[in-house]
């Protein structure tokens, strides 16, 4: 790994001084950890952002317990406390345990976990620079806060200068910090590697997030529309309740729901004002918690949904058009999973013998296999990473009306049995360019474009009679 003089740290959109850094590596991926004195974490939380959590961090009972044990307890609050999370592909090991860092790609680098850790600190620090007790008090979001660090700078400045000069030990206290890179930052291949990792481990890290996020959905009666949509039987094997044994994860569900989701423009704001964003197509296979939360934000907005009692009422056209259509997804998922795999052979395919697909169908199997949302009998039983590209595909074949609704373009079920042949000879080829590795090809957001572009294409040629 290079080593860079102390001279370029101007280079970097932070340096992080840690304490005790311990690195280790696996494969692809390095890790430094160790503890981070809070002066050296203020430059990290001037440059950093919460684009790559799945959650927009807000001030609460969590946030308040934390400032108080950074008050009470300094001396424990990093045993107190799982730290932060940081990820990023570009930096550089320097000297004295100090780690050069940019922070470019903000979709997916960043905080990817403890943005109420870095909310709190934060708040912490303004506190000790003197921002009146007032303006703290006005920070509900992270927006809020990002807003108030800036226009406190000099504040901010200033209590590190006392800091550096002895006046003060307020910003001694540890913070547990993990720094995830790729363990060879010239390495391109590397890097992709691990880029394409980022959005597991944050979703991984965040897993309880997601079901504390499904448990409140689903108490406020977010997932109610959804419910209706659904045809009854598959509506009543969705696990709407946790802990309710149901087949169907509302995750599952929830994915599906984004491809008509995503077609919403402008895309409402949350209850804290910031846009809710489509999650990106590939997340709707490999991050499905990213999906519930921002399913949440979305359905929390304002303009999305009402107070009524003690559930929240949806309100908006646009977003219930998306949700009816989203109702059909699962439905058009199974036509696609069940015929496929012949789909294929018709185009000089053995898709049997892909050894993906031929772990998942044993000789010796006793019964047939079922399909998760019909329960249906299927020839094959299906990576899931060769699947969710075909159904995200479907979302070329919607429109999004001149009052904001969202429509198909044509009967999907027909454009399907009509194309799915030649859908499957395009769809070989990309299969081929990830090795035939369903986690590859999943994971792949090209895969999910080339598809999109092939659904577009047969739908032109279609209603202009041209060869596709």
């Amino acid at each position: 790994m290079n080593t860079t003089d102390a001279t370029t740290f101007s280079a970097f959109h932070a340096v992080i001084k840690f304490e005790k850094l311990v690195e280790q590596t696996v494969e692809r991926i390095t890790r430094f950890s160790g503890f981070v004195p809070a002066r050296h974490f203020v430059p990290v939380i001037d440059v950093i952002d919460l684009e790559a959590n799945p959650r927009s961090s807000k001030v609460g009972q969590v946030t308040a317990a934390i400032r108080e044990s950074i008050e009470n307890t300094p001396s424990e609050f990093p045993f107190k406390t799982k730290g932060i999370l940081l990820g990023a592909s570009s930096y550089r090991r320097l000297d004295r345990e100090r780690i050069g860092v940019n922070f470019e790609k903000r979709k997916i680098e960043g905080i990817l976990d403890g943005g109420h850790n870095t909310l709190a600190i934060g708040l912490h620090v303004l506190a000790k620079a003197g921002v009146p007790d007032a303006a703290i008090k006005k920070v509900k979001v992270w927006d809020d806060f990002r807003t108030l660090w800036h226009e406190q700078a000099e504040a901010v400045d200033a209590l590190r200068a006392k800091v550096r000069d002895g006046g003060t030990t307020d910003l001694d206290f540890l913070i547990p910090v993990e720094l995830i890179v790729p363990s060879d930052p010239d390495d391109e291949v590397v890097t992709e590697e691990f880029e394409a990792s980022l959005l597991d481990i944050c979703a991984a890290r965040n897993n309880n997030v997601q079901l504390k996020v499904e448990a409140k959905a689903n108490k406020r009666g977010y997932f109610d529309d959804l419910k209706q949509t659904l045809p009854s039987y598959i509506s009543e094997r969705v696990e709407w309740q946790q802990g309710d044994p149901k087949p169907i994860k509302v995750a599952d569900i929830v994915a599906l729901a984004w491809i008509p989701l995503g077609m919403l423009d402008p895309m409402p704001a949350a209850d804290d004002g910031k846009p809710v964003g489509a999650p990106l197509p590939q997340n709707l296979y490999r991050n499905k918690g990213d999906c519930v939360v921002r399913f949440e934000r979305l359905m929390s907005s304002p303009v999305v949904t009402k107070e009524h009692g003690a559930v929240a009422e949806l309100h908006n056209v646009p977003v219930f058009s998306a949700l009816a259509v989203a109702g059909q997804i699962p439905e058009l998922y199974e036509l696609i999973y069940r015929k496929f795999p012949d789909a294929y052979n018709k185009n000089d395919g053995k898709y049997g013998r892909i050894t993906a697909v031929s772990k998942m169908n044993p000789a010796n199997a006793k019964a047939p296999h079922k399909t998760r949302f019909t329960n249906q009998d299927a020839k094959y039983a299906s990576p899931e990473g060769f699947i969710v590209p075909l159904v995200y595909g479907l979302s070329a074949l919607l429109e999004r009306r001149e009052d904001g609704t969202i429509a198909w373009k044509t009967d999907p079920t027909e454009f399907l049995n009509d194309n799915l042949d030649e859908i499957a000879k395009r769809f070989k080829g990309i299969m081929q360019m990830g090795d035939f590795d369903p986690q590859k090809v999943g994971k792949s957001g090209p895969a999910y474009t080339m598809v999109r572009d092939t659904y577009t294409t047969l739908l032109l040629a279609a209603n202009t009679g041209e060869a596709a």
